[in-house]
C-alpha cells in the first residue's frame, strides 16, 4: 500500500483515485475549488465531469495543498497542462525532494515556453523522481473496467517498476518504457490530430478521408516527436498510434468534439460554450505544436492547417483543399 495524492478533479483525475483506491492504496484527491470538492466529498460523485462513477468510500477529499501533500509518496499531476506551472509553483514549498514520486497524466505542451510538462516540472522543482502515464484510456471506459492498456515513461527503471505495480490490475495493463519524452509528446500531439479528425467528421468527409488524415498525422507526430527527443518507435505504441486512434474516433473525445463542431461551421467560441467546464487540450497544444515545428524546421502540413483554422480563422474546407493540392511526393515518414 502506498499513499497517493491526485491533484485535479476532472474525469480522468477522478477515475484514477477510484482505481488506485480499489488497488488498496491510500488516496487523497485535491481540487482547486473548495466548494466543488465539498460536493464530491458529500455526494461521492463527480457530477460535472464523470457522473457515472461512485467514489470509493476510503478516498479522502481536500482543497488544501499542504494537507494533500504532507504524507504523499506518489503525487499525480492531473491538472490540464496550461495550469501545471502555477500548480507546481504552489506546491514547491511542500515537496520533499528525493522522497516523493511525481506522475504526470496531463497531455499538452505549454504555450509561450513550448516546454513539455517534465521540463516545466524540472524548471520549478529541480531534479525529482518523475514519470509520464499515457495511452488510449478514456475515463468513461476505465470506470466500467473495460480492458485497457497504457504506457508509463520513466528514465529510472526502479521507479518505473514501482509505479507499474501501483497502477496495474486485472483490467488496467501498464507497459513500461524509458522514453518518457516520447510518451508525453505522443499524448500531447494526438490531441491536435483528434481535432482535425473531428473536423473531417463534421464535414462528413467519410472513411477514406479520415483514415488518410490519421495515417499522415501519425507521420507528422513521429517526425516532430523524434526531432524533439522522443524515440521513433514510441510513436508506434500506445501513447502514439494507440492514443491517436481512440481520440480520433471516440464519442468520449473532447478534442474530436471540438473539431466536429468546427467542421459543422460553428465558431470556436460556440464549441467551447457547448464543452462547458471540460478542457480540450488540443486547442492550446495546436499552437505549441505549430511553433515547435517551425522552430525545428519540421514539415507538418496538418498541424499547420489546423493552426490556421483555430488561430487565423481559415475555413476548414479551404484547409482541406490546400492539403489535397500540395505538390505530389513519395510517401515518407
Amino acid at each position: 500500500m502506498m499513499k497517493v495524492s491526485v491533484l485535479g478533479d476532472g474525469a480522468w483525475r477522478s477515475e484514477i483515485p477510484n482505481m488506485l483506491s480499489d488497488n488498496y492504496h491510500e488516496v487523497t484527491l485535491w481540487g482547486p475549488f473548495s466548494d466543488y470538492i465539498k460536493v464530491m466529498e458529500e455526494t461521492r460523485k463527480n457530477p460535472r465531469f464523470l457522473p457515472q462513477i461512485t467514489f470509493n468510500e476510503k478516498i479522502e477529499f481536500t482543497s488544501e495543498l499542504e494537507h494533500a501533500l504532507k504524507n504523499a509518496e506518489v503525487i499525480i499531476l492531473a491538472l490540464p497542462s496550461q495550469y501545471q506551472r502555477k500548480l507546481l509553483e504552489e506546491i514547491k514549498g511542500y515537496v520533499k525532494k528525493g522522497e516523493q514520486i511525481f506522475v504526470n497524466i496531463a497531455k499538452g505542451i505549454e504555450n509561450n515556453t513550448l516546454e513539455r510538462m517534465s521540463q516545466v516540472a524540472e524548471e520549478i522543482l529541480g531534479s525529482v523522481k518523475y514519470a509520464v502515464l499515457s495511452g488510449p484510456s478514456h475515463a468513461e471506459e476505465v470506470a466500467k473496467a473495460v480492458p485497457t492498456a497504457v504506457v508509463l515513461g520513466c528514465k529510472d527503471q526502479k521507479v518505473g517498476e514501482l509505479l507499474q505495480q501501483l497502477f496495474i490490475n486485472k483490467f488496467f495493463r501498464v507497459y513500461l518504457t524509458d522514453d518518457y519524452i516520447g510518451v508525453e509528446l505522443g499524448g500531447a500531439l494526438k490531441n491536435v490530430f483528434a481535432i482535425a479528425a473531428g473536423i473531417a467528421d463534421g464535414m462528413s468527409l467519410g472513411d477514406n478521408s479520415k483514415a488518410a488524415l490519421i495515417t499522415r498525422g501519425i507521420a507528422e507526430m513521429s517526425r516532430l516527436g523524434k526531432a524533439l527527443g522522443g524515440k521513433y518507435e514510441t510513436f508506434s505504441g500506445l501513447s502514439g498510434i494507440g492514443d491517436m486512434l481512440v481520440t480520433c474516433y471516440s464519442k468520449h473525445s473532447r478534442n474530436r468534439f471540438v473539431g466536429e463542431g468546427l467542421g459543422k461551421n460553428k465558431t470556436l467560441d460556440q464549441v467551447l460554450q457547448e464543452l462547458g467546464f471540460k478542457v480540450a487540450e488540443g486547442i492550446k497544444t495546436s499552437k505549441s505544436a505549430y511553433e515547435l515545428s517551425k522552430k525545428m524546421d519540421i514539415e507538418t502540413p496538418i498541424i499547420d492547417e489546423l493552426y490556421f483554422t483555430l488561430y487565423e480563422s481559415k475555413p476548414p474546407f479551404q484547409c482541406m483543399k490546400d492539403l489535397m493540392n500540395r505538390t505530389a511526393k513519395p510517401e515518407i515518414y
